[in-house]
């Protein structure tokens, strides 16, 4: 777990770099479009964003409360694996060292049940 907490930093940090210098930096609307302009560009934001929608189906699933799943993948959208980072972190921490408790968050006792279930029968 110490590995992942670590990967986890190293993105928090370098996605903070990254977006202030993008903010400070660039200029989003001539920057985009001159990225969306070029065909590997469309594919990087695409390919991009099909990430963003598969770890929001992560948190969508590891989240009891539905608001709370909303907002976390809103700004997922928003400020990209900034906030994947910052999630899985917090996730990290949270699970104090149990895998199950870090992949599977609130649903962890629902889907073990389910296992010892299907096991019984």
């Amino acid at each position: 777990m110490k590995i992942a907490k670590l990967i986890a930093w190293i993105g928090l940090i370098a996605m903070s770099a990254v977006l202030v210098n993008g903010f400070v930096n660039g200029n989003f609307g001539v920057d985009g479009a001159e990225l969306l302009a070029n065909p590997w560009g469309l594919v990087s934001f695409v390919d991009l964003y099909v990430g963003f929608a598969l770890f929001s189906v992560w948190i969508a699933f590891r989240e009891k409360k539905i608001h709370s799943a909303v907002i976390w993948i809103l700004f997922m959208m928003v400020l990209g694996f900034f906030t994947g980072s910052l999630y899985m972190l917090i996730a990290l921490y949270q699970s104090k060292g149990d895998w199950l408790k870090f992949f599977l968050g609130s649903r962890k006792e629902q889907v073990l049940e389910k296992v010892i279930q299907t096991e019984e029968v």
